[in-house]
């Protein structure tokens, strides 16, 4: 079966979805689909996209790619932005948009209405759920099902799945109408607590280097630490990691981190560092095999910025049982 990638960024959707790979000692078997179209036009994350697969990734935007161009497909996937979208004063309202980003959501749509394959997969953040109290979500799934597709949707946790991280995300799963189902989320395979059924989330300590082989450019200034006494913030907004639990999430700024931010870093025996690219790839649940390139600063916006390979790959197990036939 064939897949066509939107918003692909490093390509944490499609190495969940077609590869096979070993993570923190469990085997995900390799799915039978093949990517057939990749597009973002982040050229550094096409890059690093680039170097894991053999399809190259499409840079332009998606708006300037006509229908036809894009090669037939069974699965479409996107990771839309969100941030843009309003609602439109009319009556009854309409989803609108307040910059060009906010048009790139009805671009999946178009591919959807023309190429009509048997299903898509969209993720989002949580936060889409309550935009514009609570009203654009709504429009977003009646489009989608305008488009022709049967549409549910779930928020998953990836640390539920035996990712290392705390993080949520919206899950949009539409199969075409004709083929008369309904998409069910995956079933948990880990747990907070301990459960008689489900393993004990992975704690973050499972996928850090030792820090004796961590570079000094890894950790904080003195300079950074005084400012943190100073502003007597205690680590309320910097988030010092328990690394017996899961991480909480990582995001697309990780190159610019401070003690200051909500970002996660480590503290060690009392001198705090971030994580290097590896790790942070790793908390993703990226296999070491996942290959790195371009700056550090490009390969933290696009590691932040993936879907966790490893809960793509549970959502994509259960969509292939509902289309393979």
């Amino acid at each position: 079966m064939k897949v066509a990638s939107l918003f692909c960024g490093c390509g944490g959707t499609d190495w969940g979805m077609v590869r096979g790979f070993n993570f923190l000692g469990k085997r995900y078997k390799k799915h039978p689909l093949e990517i057939v179209f990749a597009n973002d036009n982040d050229k550094r994350a096409a890059k690093i996209f680039n170097a894991n697969f053999e399809i190259q990734c499409d840079t332009r935007s998606i708006e300037d790619v006509k229908s036809f161009e894009i090669p037939d497909h069974d699965i479409l996937t996107g990771g839309f932005p969100c941030q843009s979208f309003s609602i439109v004063a009319q009556n009854p309202p309409r989803l609108g948009y307040k910059d060009d980003e906010g048009r790139l959501f009805f671009e999946i749509c178009r591919v959807l209405r023309a190429k009509k394959p048997k299903a898509f997969v969209a993720e989002n953040v949580k936060g889409i759920l309550s935009a514009n109290n609570y009203r654009v979500f709504p429009m977003i799934l009646k489009e989608f099902e305008k488009s022709g597709y049967t549409v549910s949707w779930c928020v998953l946790n990836s640390a539920d799945f035996g990712v290392p991280q705390k993080r949520e995300r919206v899950f949009i799963v539409g199969i075409k109408k004709s083929i008369g189902k309904r998409f069910f989320p995956p079933e948990p395979t880990h747990s907070k607590k301990n459960d008689l059924f489900l393993s004990k989330w992975n704690p973050l300590k499972l996928v850090l280097d030792p820090n004796k082989k961590i570079p000094k450019r890894y950790y904080f200034s003195q300079n950074a630490h005084e400012g943190l006494k100073k502003s007597n913030l205690a680590m309320n907004k910097g988030r010092a990691q328990d690394i017996e639990t899961v991480c909480n999430t990582v995001g697309s700024h990780l190159a610019k981190v401070s003690l200051n931010s909500t970002d996660p870093v480590l503290n060690v025996n009392g001198i705090f560092r971030r994580f290097t690219p590896r790790e942070v790839a790793r908390i993703q649940s990226f296999p070491d095999s996942f290959k790195l390139v371009e700056s550090e600063s490009a390969q933290y916006r696009a590691l932040g910025n993936a879907i966790p390979p490893v809960l793509m790959w549970h959502v994509t197990n259960n969509l292939l049982e509902l289309i393979q036939d």
